[in-house]
Parts: C-alpha cells; structure tokens; sequence
C-alpha cells in the first residue's frame, strides 16, 4: 500500500537535520562516551515541588479525560500571565492548552492556512518548521537571513514574499541563533502583515531567557492582537519538557475553532499535568529567572573562552539556551565540523546547516552541560577548530 504524500513528504525529500544528534546518540548506545551539546533539553529536571502537585493531582483522581481546551483554571492563569506581561487583554477564551508547543505551531498553522497556501518562515529555523508547514498543507517559503545582520529579518527580504503568503512564523528568542528580535524589526514584520493580511504566528517559548533588550510580543503591537497567534510551552520556562504542556493565545473565534480541531486530534492535555503547570505558574518570576540562571551564566563563560581565540565567532547571543558559533574560518561547512568534532573529541553539536541555508558554516552549541564541562567541552571545540584552520 502506497502512503500519503503529505506523510512521506515531511522532509522535503531530504534530511530532517538530526542526523548528528542520531549518530552521537548511537555511539552512547554502544558506550562511546559522548558530550552532548545537540538539543535543548536542561541539565535540571522539573523541580521536586511540581513533581509532587502533579503526584497530588493524579492520586486525587483527576486522571481521566480533562475539558478539550484545557481547565478553566489553567487557561485563566495563562491568560493573566499573557496579559500581565503584554497589557493585551486577554481571557481564557483567548487560550487553548495544546500538548506542548510542537502541537501548538501545528494547530495554528492550520487555523491559519488552507491546503497550498503559502506559510514563511524564518531562516535559520528550528529544525521541525517547515515539516510542520507541510504537514497541514501549506507550501514552505524560506525568509533567508544574513550572519552580518546578526540573522534579524530584513523587510526587503520579507517583501519578497509576503503578497503571495497566508502567514509568517517567527521566533524570538531565537532557536538557533540566540538572537532576540529588535523592537524596530518587531515593528516592520507587523506593518508587513498589517499590510499584505498575514496571520502571525509567534513562537515565544524562550521568552523567559533573556539576556540582552527586552523580549516584545507582537500580539502587543497595534492592529496584531486580530492576527496573531503566540505559541507558548511549560518546557523551557519551567523545565517541563517532557510534561508537554502548552498553549496557544489567539481572537476568540479563532481559539473556538481550534478546540474543535483538538477534538478531533489530541482531546486535550492530561488534568494532572495542567494542574501541576498552573501550580509551576504561579511561582512567579522569580522561579522563571531560576531556571534560566544557567543558560546566563554559562553565555557568559562561553564569551569568555571564545574571546581567547580568533577562529570561532560568535552570534550575538542575547537569549535561548543556544550559541550560534562561526566556524567558516575553518574552511569546513557546519556539518563537516560537527561531525568531525565528534569522531574526534566525541563532542556532539548542531550543524547550522540543520536550520537552513542561512546558517550553513555555523554551529548551533546547546548551553545544558554542566559549568565545567561545558567550559572543557566548549575549549576544546575552539582548539579544534584553529588546528583545523591551521592544516
């Protein structure tokens, strides 16, 4: 039996970008030692307290079939959280809880895009974007970006392909490149859409690392809170990745149709799992910033040792628990490097080329070892690489 186009056509026809991260993880299933600098995935695990409102919740019995949308008491909770952060207004019927932020960009994808419509996107990407476009039908259009702009959209660039487009998916913070986007480029993507009738749709699962300016929503901007679909996740902010909780904030009739849409996909989210986030959310900032303490602390080490050396740059690395590194002075492509660095050191990194055209001759180094380790690990690549741009 032959299967669908859209199932086997995922990819593209090419790679999905993990191969590296696929071969490291089967040298450690043979006892290879490997350090692991590939996927975001923090060196903590959900903090103990969480663990025991969730134990709390499932042996009070809420373990059968939670509301589709999500329990009233979380999406409220999200809803105040959105609008304390943003001034929008915002309720619970602005809220569907979604089984992490992966099903969330697929829900709003598909509230946003009919079969052949065309969805842009970011390069350099997360590495499931445009599978996620294809998946729902839509036709993928790339944004290139450029290293010497420290990888922010240009409006020519976007321009381009915005009359011909339903909608544009952005992320900042930034997987891959750490970047955080400027107020002033905020402002030219909601003109571009304002203009030539794009959803939005924003995917603010890093919002809580921030190193340098501000993270701006731009459901926050006037005329975008109709347009624009924000897609948040417990998974960075709380360390709840496998949890899988998170959320999509949207107009309302929007929001009504994607609780259908979950009724007939993913029939919610499990209420053990909502109460233990609504529980994680309202420990405040404080907790938030907790958990991002590291990926701050160990950006700064990382700047450190790269200042050392003149063969690796780095990205502008303002948020997200990823650096962006430079390793065309090399003369190797980011996927030669990577690989090269884990036959050699047993170091597993991220090509950019993972992420686009845009970051090819980059690296994307994941900030989730610990401090020493990852200074060793991150010295170590640098030596690596100048002996390579040496040969």
């Amino acid at each position: 039996m032959q299967l669908s186009t859209r199932i086997t056509g995922l990819t593209g026809g090419g790679s999905d970008g993990w191969d590296v991260f696929l071969k490291a993880r089967r040298m450690i299933a043979e006892g290879t030692p490997v350090t692991e600098l590939t996927i975001g995935e923090h060196d903590i695990r959900t903090a103990a307290p969480i663990l025991r409102d969730m134990h709390a919740s499932a042996m009070d019995g809420h373990t059968g079939y939670a509301a589709v949308p999500g329990t009233d008491s979380l999406r409220r909770t999200v809803a105040a959280r959105v609008e304390e952060r943003t001034g929008v207004p915002t309720t619970l019927d602005n809220v569907l809880i979604t089984p992490g932020g992966q099903a969330a960009l697929f829900a709003a994808h598909m509230a946003a895009c009919d079969p052949g419509d065309t969805a842009l996107y970011i390069d350099p990407y997360y590495a499931t974007y445009p599978g996620t476009l294809r998946g729902v039908g839509a036709v993928p259009q790339a944004i290139l970006t450029r290293a010497e702009d420290a990888f922010q959209p240009r409006a020519d660039a976007l321009k381009a392909h915005a009359g011909e487009a339903r909608s544009l998916l952005i992320n900042s913070p930034n997987n891959p490149t750490g970047v955080v986007y400027s107020d002033g480029t905020l402002d030219m993507i909601a003109t571009i859409c304002r203009e030539n009738d794009l959803w939005l749709i924003s995917d603010e699962v890093y919002e809580t690392q921030v190193w340098e300016g501000r993270h701006l929503s731009p459901r926050a901007l006037p005329g975008m809170a109709d347009r624009t679909f924000v897609v948040g996740s417990m998974s960075k902010s709380h360390a709840m990745t496998g949890s899988r909780c998170g959320w999509i904030v949207g107009p309302e009739e929007a929001i009504a149709d994607l609780i259908t849409l979950a009724t007939h996909t993913t029939y919610g989210v499990p209420g053990f799992i909502q109460d233990a986030a609504g529980f994680a959310l309202g420990q405040g900032w404080d907790f938030e910033a907790e958990i991002a303490e590291p990926f701050k602390r160990r950006r700064a080490l990382a700047t450190r040792v790269l200042a050392g050396q003149n063969t690796v740059g780095l990205v502008p690395s303002q948020g997200a628990m990823y650096l962006m590194l430079d390793i065309r002075g090399t003369g190797m492509t980011g996927e030669a490097f990577a690989y090269d660095l884990l036959d050699t050191h047993h170091i597993a990194v991220m090509p950019g080329e993972s992420f686009g055209s845009s970051a090819a001759g980059h690296i994307r180094v994941a900030m989730t070892i610990e401090d020493s380790a990852f200074e060793t690990a991150l010295q170590t690549l640098c030596n690596h690489a100048e002996m390579r741009a040496a040969a």
